[in-house]
């Protein structure tokens, strides 16, 4: 057959190749290498040659999934189809095309042959304008698009099997960390990348968003991360945008929360769909997978976890482009809501001030519980400068008052609850066993319905009461992480201080959890204002004189050596 045959001689013939990601990764498929698009374009061109076909074109689709079919040549493909400049379509087989029936069998026995568009398929032996294999190509592109399903649970099992032996699943290098050069499969730290990492993590502790840290690296000429790999010749994946410091705030928010910065690996971030619909969906944290220690840290945990904990409270500058060290931290005493902070051009920085979103111009259900800023910083500044040099001074006394105040959970307790939830967890297993296995015998007929009823009831409030018990233990054992964590941040941050001066972002982020603003209280011809101040995991806290440090220290010396203040 060539082009003249059948009087499109002027019309293009496509020839179309494809070849999908899971094709490359199933090494061991004998077909993958005949599948290459080199190979396809050989087999293609071999039969245009055979059949004096001239005037040809290629469409290839390289690492893209046959069961979708947005794929950007082949989209290409489609609208010189649409406007009548293509004549034929030609494929190595049915399963380059695609792997999704309905599709498929829309756009070959529908679309194309209302077009007087030719579709041939050579290993099948389809052919359109002849009729040929097509009474069997609705039973191929079934079974290849089965083949499709099959392969997706093959990959999948692979990850799955990698995750268990503690392998790290995703292929994709995080900015800031490189492939060993001996081992391809362990990340070590790219320093100069891990600088710019560290230095991001620093910024939004000193109280920076995601935009005002993209526009700081921005004005500081720092590469972004496709830049970067361009810079030093590594190879990646993402297009390099034109301007090469144009930092994006979705780029900083993706480092800031990138746990695997702490030296693990986290599997399973992200999932499809379905095998036919891509959609990329991120999973709930218990979906993934933690694995502590699989490379060098860049940024310690604890540092992490209070950045998360910040980027929560995200702090919005007013409409001055002014923010207060405090915004997201300041609460009303009486009624819970956050006050506001309130800046204009007609107010000096004297003048900024803080009221309760409830009030609402004295229209709300609460008062104004109005505060000057300065006057907070000054307030916090004494605060934070007593504690700091309380607890440098008396770190051991400082910890023993934490004890007693909270109530700490001692090993014993802690060891409790991690067998709780070990024999619960497994409980609630073996009862989705006994209940899958109480409906078989039933259906069977070896138990009345009547004794079926009855253990399902006794079986499904077990393990509704396990799961809640399970619940409760877990979110008091991360409770107490999340204090151990808070504290060790707490303790650095203070023994690396010598003298505070003046607050900073990164100061007020470290030590100071919340800060409730009672109303304002007319005595003695003055307004008076009451300020409670809440430190990190410590939360409010009187410093104790110089009798009462004396009386502590002795009962610090007469406790049991088996007792620690910090566990």
């Amino acid at each position: 057959m060539n082009n003249n045959d059948n009087g499109n001689a002027e019309k293009i013939t496509a020839l179309y190749c494809r070849l999908s990601v899971d094709d490359r990764e199933l090494g061991g498929d004998p077909d993958m290498e005949s599948n290459s698009i080199k190979n396809q374009k050989t087999i293609l061109e071999d039969y245009c040659n055979k059949h004096g076909i001239t005037n040809y074109m290629f469409f290839a689709d390289d690492g893209v999934s046959g069961t979708t079919f947005n794929r950007p040549d082949f989209l290409r493909m489609e609208r010189m189809i649409e406007a009548g400049e293509i004549s034929t379509v030609i494929v190595k087989d049915l399963s380059r095309f695609g792997r999704e029936q309905v599709e498929m069998g829309r756009l070959t026995q529908v679309v194309y042959p209302s077009l007087g568009v030719t579709f041939i398929s050579l290993q099948e032996n389809v052919n359109s304008r002849t009729g040929a294999g097509m009474e069997m190509m609705p039973f191929y592109n079934i079974f290849n698009e089965w083949y499709a399903s099959q392969t997706s649970q093959k990959i999948r099992q692979v990850w799955k099997t990698k995750s268990e032996h503690g392998e790290r699943v995703s292929s994709t290098v995080a900015f800031g960390y490189k492939r060993s050069d001996t081992d391809p499969k362990q990340w070590v730290i790219d320093e100069p990348a891990a600088e710019v990492v560290r230095r991001i993590y620093a910024l939004c502790l000193g109280g920076k968003g995601p935009m005002q840290i993209a526009k700081l690296l921005q004005r500081e000429k720092v590469l972004v991360p496709t830049a970067y790999y361009d810079s030093i010749g590594r190879k990646h994946s993402s297009p390099t945008p034109a301007d090469i410091y144009g930092w994006d705030s979705s780029t900083v928010v993706h480092i800031l929360s990138n746990r695997q910065y702490t030296g693990c690996a986290v599997n399973f971030i992200t999932t499809t769909v379905s095998y036919k619909v891509h959609k990329t969906v991120y999973n709930p944290e218990e979906k993934q997978q933690i694995i502590p220690d699989m490379q060098e840290a860049i940024i310690p945990e604890d540092q992490w976890l209070r950045v998360q904990e910040l980027r929560e409270n995200r702090i919005r500058p007013t409409a001055t482009g002014r923010t207060s060290l405090f915004s997201g931290k300041v609460f009303c005493a009486d009624c819970g809501a956050k006050l506001h902070f309130c800046a204009a051009k007609s107010l000096t920085r004297n003048q900024e001030f803080y009221r309760c979103a409830n009030y609402k111009d004295g229209r709300g259900p609460c008062k104004i519980h109005f505060i000057r800023n300065v006057v907070l910083e000054r307030l916090v500044l004494e605060a934070i400068s007593d504690f700091v040099d309380f607890v440098r001074g008396y770190e051991p006394v400082f910890l023993y008052l934490l004890a007693k105040k909270h109530d700490v959970l001692r090993q014993m307790e802690h060891r409790k609850l991690v067998q709780l939830t070990e024999s619960g967890e497994k409980r609630i297993n073996d009862l989705d066993r006994l209940i899958s296995g109480l409906y078989s015998d039933f259906k069977l007929g070896y138990l009345s319905e009547e004794r079926y009823k009855k253990l399902m009831l006794q079986y499904e409030n077990e393990q509704q009461e396990l799961t809640e018990k399970v619940c409760s233990a877990k979110e008091q054992l991360a409770s107490a992480e999340q204090k151990a964590i808070d504290l060790r941040l707490l303790l650095k941050t203070v023994r690396e201080l010598t003298d505070v001066k003046e607050l900073t972002p990164t100061l007020v982020n470290s030590l100071i959890e919340r800060i409730e603003v009672h109303n304002n209280d007319k005595y003695d011809g003055h307004c008076h204002v009451k300020v409670d101040i809440y430190f990190t995991v410590v939360g409010m806290m009187s410093i104790p004189d110089e009798n009462e440090i004396r009386a502590m220290i002795e009962e610090i010396k007469n406790m049991p050596k088996s007792i620690k203040l910090v566990s």
